[in-house]
């Protein structure tokens, strides 16, 4: 797989990473009154990290951006 898609599929994941779970946490500590509290927020990134795994997983191997190679 070039290089390039595998960096697009990277770039796609980290950014719905960012806009699923980190949104979410904006949206709890902004707005209190809506509920979804700290369990919401866990539940947010871990089904951002699900989707993304499914999404695209198969073109990159699904790192993103917190892969640490030793």
């Amino acid at each position: 797989m070039p290089i390039s898609k595998r960096a697009a599929a990277e770039f796609i994941g980290t950014f719905g990473l960012v806009f699923g779970g980190c949104g979410a946490a904006v949206l709890a500590a902004g707005f209190p009154a809506v509920g979804i509290g700290f369990a919401g927020v866990a539940l947010a990134f871990g089904l951002t990290v699900l989707t993304m795994a499914f999404a695209i997983g198969h073109i990159s191997g699904c790192h993103l951006n917190t892969d640490h190679h030793g």
